[in-house]
């Protein structure tokens, strides 16, 4: 169908159904991770919202004959405020886009458009792990991104504190070990002896996600790990695989990227854990990535037809239980 101004509305109909069909496109890989909980934030609701931690504690005490029942205590941990903001890029189709044969490259404009938002967010999210070990980082226009949790370390940290308990813990591998059996049992054993609640007391996170780079050799290496029949390392095949069916994998293509979203390979080698049902990570959306068209439809003095599209979020991770990490780069 051709694309023309000759009927407004049919060419902005038109122009929402590439937009769509560019935005479909996009692997969402890290939104539909299952580490990022998705919080739809209404309009009218101010641009903020807060999170907190909250526990009970874990036990129960010994009840004596007729003596009243110890009270629960119960203990909010830290808080972290996220605020909404904006992305958003325009384009202008010219009236020689749109009349002398250019049906093509409008298509993919209007495709175009319809990805970057969406991979902007897409980025947003992966750079939250891809700068875990940091407490901020830069942006490509240059703004500060907070990376720190409640307690104000990185969201990877050694020395995680909890409210109501001097006991410490962590979330990031010791030496940073690349991605293998022992590296992985590893990382259980460290979530086995780390998971604790505000009053210090151990508790059972169930952690259902191994999440990587896309680097070739560490997917692969994951995927013949998960997928064998057998146990990956076992010299005859009748044993059993216990790590068959434990975890779902999940690939993030936007880990291993720099600031700006170019490659950067000092980051590739990262992987980890992670607890969907226990997801300490948010992202509230507002706006979810959409089109939209100038007032007025053709610009006067260009005959430009103005197009763009935006989104409204924010990121925010008020606690570090649920999520652990190794950068692969043998970093004590």
């Amino acid at each position: 169908m051709e694309l023309s101004t000759s009927t407004i509305p049919d060419f902005v109909r038109n122009a929402e159904i590439l937009f769509l069909k560019g935005l479909d496109s996009i692997p969402m890989a890290a939104r539909t991770s299952g580490i990022f909980r998705v919080d739809n934030i209404s309009d009218h609701k101010g641009n903020t919202k807060e999170y907190s931690e909250i526990d009970l504690e874990e036990y129960a005490e010994i009840k004596g004959e007729g003596d009243q029942a110890a009270r629960a205590k119960v203990q909010q941990g830290y808080s972290k405020v996220g605020t909404l903001y904006r992305v958003a890029k325009d384009i202008g189709i010219t009236y020689e886009m749109r009349h002398y044969n250019k049906y093509i490259d409008v298509v993919a404009r209007l495709e175009n458009l319809g990805k970057t938002v969406a991979n902007r967010m897409e980025l947003d999210l992966s750079h939250r792990i891809t700068f875990a070990t940091d407490t901020s980082y830069t942006s490509k226009e240059g703004v500060t991104i907070d990376t720190t949790v409640g307690d104000t370390l990185a969201w990877a940290s050694t020395v995680h504190t909890v409210r109501g308990s001097a006991t410490t813990f962590r979330n990031r591998l010791a030496n940073n070990p690349l991605f293998s059996r022992g590296s992985l049992e590893g990382m259980e054993q460290m979530i086995i002896e780390n998971s604790i609640n505000q009053f210090g007391e151990k508790v059972t996170i169930p952690y259902d996600i191994l999440w990587t780079t896309e680097d070739a050799n560490t997917v692969n290496t994951v995927k013949e790990f998960l997928k064998s029949t057998a146990s990956p390392d076992a010299l005859n095949a009748g044993v059993v695989n216990v790590y068959s069916g434990k975890y779902r994998h999940v690939v993030l293509p936007k880990v291993a990227t720099t600031a700006i979203g170019s490659n950067d390979s000092t980051k590739a080698k990262y992987w980890g854990l992670a607890s969907s049902m226990n997801s300490q990570a948010f992202l509230g959306v507002n706006e979810e990535p959409h089109m939209k068209a100038a007032n007025g439809n053709v610009e006067f003095s260009t005959e430009d037809f103005n197009l763009g599209s935006t989104a409204g979020y924010f990121i925010v991770v008020p606690g570090a239980r649920s999520f652990t990490i190794s950068t692969g780069d043998a970093a004590a």
